[in-house]
């Protein structure tokens, strides 16, 4: 047992544990309801949407690619988001099988609004750390994820909390 200088009790050291976890988990579910409320986007949308803006005509395969999801996924997004007019798909006249996505204007506004993704946020901070710590954070979540039975469950380092639905979040307004 540990002593919780905050409460002043004794905490069993798992205990912690599971409170931080669950504050990690939480932060990142209140980020995405945030990003939902200020901009209409899903965590996942919204990094699509920044990796178009960046790449310029870019492919699904190199969307997918960069925001570490499937293609399968990616094109589910993509036609939630061709659907609001924030994106449109265009086959390429130099390769037919290839097709390219842009941004709309809408689309474009819409991005420039939108707060950044929480792993942004965290690479920033991650980074300024002392490379001695990182190692460290990284060693224990991997342990952690080990403990937890989680080191066969497919994850990405985009950061998404929600229902598991077969939609990717989006709700549209009535």
């Amino acid at each position: 047992m540990v002593r919780n200088l905050f409460r002043g009790t004794d905490v069993n050291s798992y205990e912690q544990v599971l409170v931080a976890l669950r504050r990690v988990i939480r932060a990142t579910d209140l980020h995405s309801k945030r990003l939902s409320k200020h901009a209409g986007l899903t965590g996942p949308q919204l990094l699509i949407m920044r990796t178009i803006r960046d790449l310029g005509e870019v492919t699904i395969g190199t969307i997918a690619e960069n925001v570490s999801l499937s293609q399968a996924t990616v094109t589910t997004i993509l036609d939630r988001l061709e659907h609001r007019k924030l994106v449109y798909r265009v086959r390429s006249t130099r390769d037919k099988r290839k097709v390219h996505a842009h941004l709309t204007e809408e689309g474009a506004e819409i991005l420039a609004r939108a707060p950044n993704p929480l792993q942004e946020d965290f690479i920033q901070k991650f980074q300024s750390l002392a490379e001695w710590e990182q190692t460290m954070i990284l060693a224990s979540l991997q342990r952690v994820a080990n403990m937890m039975d989680a080191d066969d469950i497919d994850a990405s380092p985009v950061l998404t909390v929600g229902s598991v639905l077969k939609d990717d979040g989006w709700k549209e307004k009535p």
